[in-house]
């Protein structure tokens, strides 16, 4: 009986290590990094089933631009990649978002409240075999976290979160203050020239009872499409010239995103108190000039905190 149970066990470990298990992560790894490059991308954004008795239908939203995707961390369990978008006539950089790819995370942030995002576990059987996807504001602040796996039906490598809870996007809120949050399932795919990034959404009243008011559904979809025809040389200098200080400023979330209760934002909702004084001082470091660490402290000391605990947000 020793011998049979001993055998089993063997077995399981070696199912759990096999070459296949790991040749699976190592694709999944190599899917993530063909999202680098460089893109013409087109967002659009279209409300779609209405829930709401008077409810109307909102204009479909259009826009684009020329934007790079800069591979900023790459491990085997961990990949963070900067979205910078070029103005292409004038070559003006905006730093856009980021988004961050961790294998079997543990703890992931969820937009819980207004300008709040609590830290909490992922359930084992979602986060097994699965990659977390957390994407951030241009400031580096949090927005929204999903997990799921990344499939290969028919050779199209497609990843697809859960269900998750995000803000408003800067494009609703504004102009809009009928709702208040997002429930979202993303997909990424990638394409023979480029990636797609479809969007899942239902627009959410939610009430301080704790009841939900759903308003309508929304399909975005934004194609990245490589291109060779945009001079994304101003990206790569200015990230050159910012890479160290952004770098900090992320540390800095990091103390609050990587452990609970979470973080709690005291800017108003367009987040501009922050992201201007640290566009600012990136702005400085473009020029030449130096920025003290003490002068991103005070950004944070003055308009970051701790999240309540889940129990006192409660009371």
């Amino acid at each position: 009986m020793k011998i049979r149970t001993l055998a089993l066990n063997l077995g399981l470990l070696a199912a759990a290590v096999s070459p296949a298990a790991f040749a699976d992560t190592s694709r999944d790894h190599d899917s993530i990094l063909a999202m680098q490059g460089e893109y013409i991308v087109d967002f659009a954004f279209d409300e779609t089933v209405l829930l709401q008795p008077g409810y109307e239908r909102h204009p479909a939203m259009r826009s684009g631009g020329n934007e790079t995707v800069i591979v900023v961390q790459d491990t085997p369990t961990k990949i963070v990649l900067q979205h910078i978008l070029v103005d292409g006539k004038s070559g003006h950089v905006t730093k856009h978002w980021r988004q961050d790819w961790t294998f079997e995370a543990a703890t992931r942030f969820e937009f819980s409240d207004d300008q709040t995002w609590q830290v909490r576990a992922i359930p084992a059987e979602l986060t097994r075999g699965a990659w977390t996807q957390c994407v951030y504001e241009v400031s580096d602040a949090p927005r929204y976290c999903g997990t799921g796996q990344w499939t290969y039906d028919n050779d199209v490598p497609t990843w697809t979160s859960d269900t998750s809870w995000r803000p408003l996007p800067r494009r609703e809120y504004t102009r809009r203050s009928d709702y208040n949050a997002i429930s979202a399932v993303n997909r990424h795919t990638l394409t023979p020239n480029g990636w797609t990034h479809e969007q899942f959404n239902t627009k959410v009243l939610r009430k301080p009872d704790g009841t939900h008011v759903e308003l309508a559904r929304e399909f975005g979809f934004n194609d990245y499409q490589k291109t060779t025809e945009v001079d994304f040389k101003p990206a790569y200098t200015y990230w050159t010239a910012t890479k160290e200080y952004w770098a900090k400023v992320r540390a800095r979330w990091e103390r609050y995103l990587g452990q609970p209760p979470g973080v709690h934002l005291k800017t108003k909702v367009d987040g501009m108190a922050m992201i201007i004084p640290l566009f600012e001082q990136a702005g400085s470091l473009e020029e030449g000039r130096k920025v003290r660490d003490a002068q991103i402290d005070a950004v944070f000391d003055k308009w970051v905190e701790r999240a309540p605990t889940e129990a006192s947000a409660r009371r």
